[in-house]
């Protein structure tokens, strides 16, 4: 049976929970601005996993209406009950790069007690690239959660601003592995003497994939 707009909108108001998640998948196969309208139908679901679902498909479909993406966005950012359905708003605000919903992002971030909702703010600000983003990622370094701090690592490295540098120079020593990972990766991107001499120390790390992280780095910094 093939997939049409009209097999899709059935789908998507049946009661069976199993039909309308397909039809969520099923809108790929549409014609984007087709594809559009019938995902804000999903979004208004009364599953979460069928907006989770939706919601997550916006950071590509979102460029069909940018106006109306950052308003449907910001609502499931703001107002839905469930954390999934949080994360994946400011996921999809970040891949459109909509940064008039950086105030959002920033409140939420401060608001909510739920680390996956931080966690996809600090990861998302980074593709974001807004500049009003560096203060908010220089408090997320002194974050509680490891995941958390690596999302901030890797955002600061995304956003380009070489005072990151100095920020991310104590975490080169970092017992934990991964966050060191992450700093030779957002070093490389920043660039700079500093950021050289600093991935010098790291060529030696007793962690084989940093060690070479940092070499290969210094050949491109």
């Amino acid at each position: 049976m093939s997939i049409t707009p009209e097999s899709v909108r059935q789908l998507l108001g049946s009661e069976d929970l199993g039909d309308r998640l397909r039809a969520v998948n099923q809108i790929r196969e549409l014609e984007p601005a087709i594809a559009f309208e019938l995902i804000q139908i999903a979004i208004a679901d009364g599953n979460s996993r069928v907006r989770y679902s939706a919601v997550s498909q916006l950071n590509t479909l979102g460029t069909q209406n940018l106006e109306l993406s950052l308003e449907i966005l910001r609502d499931r950012l703001l107002h839905d009950s469930e954390v999934d359905v949080q994360a994946a708003a400011a996921d999809s605000l970040g891949a459109l790069k909509l940064h008039s919903a950086f105030e959002d992002l920033e409140q939420v971030y401060h608001k909510s007690p739920e680390w996956l909702v931080q966690f996809s703010i600090i990861a998302t600000l980074g593709e974001l690239g807004d500049p009003r983003a560096f203060e908010l990622l220089k408090e997320a370094l002194t974050s509680d959660n490891g995941l958390v701090q690596t999302a901030a690592i890797s955002a600061l490295g995304e956003l380009g601003n070489p005072e990151a540098v100095a920020l991310l120079s104590p975490y080169a020593a970092d017992p934990d592995w991964q966050i060191r990972y992450r700093v030779v990766q957002a070093l490389t991107s920043l660039g700079g003497a500093e950021a050289k001499a600093i991935l010098a120390t790291l060529v030696d790390d007793e962690i084989e994939a940093i060690a070479t992280e940092a070499q290969k780095a210094l050949q491109s910094v």
